[in-house]
């Protein structure tokens, strides 16, 4: 009998995961706990949806996508010299969440490692576990920018590396010189790079966003993840899309087709009307977040026992406290105020004492949710909260 890696057991994603399940807000609560744009999505794409119900396409699709869609999103990459981006490339998917499990579970096996820098979207170290995999998370610097010196210890023998950008939790946006610099690290090696790019349109002024597909060193070993939900205010459709390494994306076409199958034919129509919105549509959803950014950073600002980071890009606040209590029981005391949060320890190790706020929540709600943040870590000291 030959040697065989032990099965994966649902308890051991249990143990490891600290991502919970996420109600609506009680009754006279506040959420600044999810990343759920507040604006409708944009009526022409809601209209496209229902006309191409009409016109009867409420059957299977192609179980990589809409040929028309994927052709559409290969003419929006990056350019590339010496190949040209084509439907083949594109990979349809359930959102960006099953374009992440795609990848991971058809390039990671038991023990194969994966470096994730944290704090970190805790779904690619979920999606690692249960691939069998190894999370090797690396610590972010104090900016919370990459550590490049703690990467360069961690990156050989690794299968591969997840990171967003901009980030979720953290709304940094990682800066070209930083990507290449990780280029660098990687070169002669044959770690995969997965680059989820989900808030690619949201980076606030004095910041440049850059596609790690515009840096030549990790063109040929990037995996890009992307999601309509964001930039569109999309999110209940689940559309999103992968492309990379052409043996990489056929693998993960596999995956994607045995979990998944097709599509739904309908919200793909709709993905195609949202490619052909004029760019004021977008731009006028990223200057609110803007301006909802420039709201948290002003009504946190100076807040005795909380620093916070300026976010970057995205629309997440990332908030250090100064009490020595478990990020956990603190925002279960902010939920005893009625506004909902994050706890940092969902994001990685270095996410316990910290907070995670969104602010894609109305303005009404973002305003009543930081009055009671503020009033917690108020002038007469951290309140001591009841543990239970």
């Amino acid at each position: 009998m030959t040697d065989r890696p032990p099965a994966f057991r649902i308890g051991d994603l249990r143990r490891h995961s600290r991502r919970p399940a996420l109600a609506p807000a009680p009754p006279g609560a506040v959420s600044l706990a999810m990343g759920e744009p507040d604006f409708p999505t944009p009526p022409p794409v809601v209209e496209a949806a229902a006309a191409a119900l009409r016109a009867g396409h409420t059957h299977y699709a192609d179980q990589k996508g809409l040929p028309a869609l994927r052709a559409a999103l290969a003419a929006r990459l990056p350019g590339r010299p010496g190949r040209t981006w084509t439907a083949d490339d594109i990979v349809v998917t359930q959102g960006a969440t099953a374009a992440l499990a795609a990848v991971v579970l058809a390039m990671i096996g038991p023990g194969d490692r994966v470096v994730i820098p944290e704090p970190a979207y805790s779904l690619y170290a979920d999606l690692v576990v249960f691939a069998g995999g190894t999370v090797d998370y690396v610590p972010l610097a104090p900016d919370l920018h990459w550590d490049l010196d703690a990467l360069a210890a961690a990156l050989p023998g690794a299968a591969m590396m997840i990171f967003s950008n901009p980030s979720n939790p953290t709304g940094i946006v990682h800066r070209e010189q930083e990507l290449k610099a990780l280029g660098d690290l990687l070169d002669g090696s044959d770690v995969l790079v997965v680059s989820d790019e989900a808030y690619h349109r949201l980076v606030y002024p004095g910041h440049v966003m850059t596609s790690a597909l515009e840096i030549e060193s990790l063109r040929d070993r990037t995996v890009y993840v992307q999601t309509f939900s964001k930039t569109y205010a999309m999110t209940g459709w689940r559309v999103g899309y992968l492309t990379g390494p052409r043996a990489v994306v056929d693998a993960a076409a596999h995956v994607h087709r045995t979990y998944n199958g097709s599509l739904n034919t309908a919200a793909q129509h709709a993905a195609l009307a949202a490619l052909d919105l004029p760019d004021g549509v977008v731009d006028a959803m990223a200057e609110r977040y803007r301006q909802r950014r420039e709201l948290v950073v002003a009504q946190l600002s100076g807040v005795p026992g909380l620093r916070l980071t300026p976010p970057e890009g995205a629309f997440y606040g990332f908030l250090r406290y100064d009490a020595a209590l478990p990020s956990e029981v603190v925002a279960r005391a902010l939920a005893e105020r009625k506004v909902l949060v994050r706890a940092g320890i969902e994001y990685g190790p270095s996410g316990e004492g910290h907070l995670r706020i969104s602010f894609a929540a109305s303005e009404d709600d973002l305003r009543t949710g930081l009055a009671r943040i503020v009033r917690h870590f108020g002038d007469e000291g951290y309140p001591a909260p009841a543990i239970r």
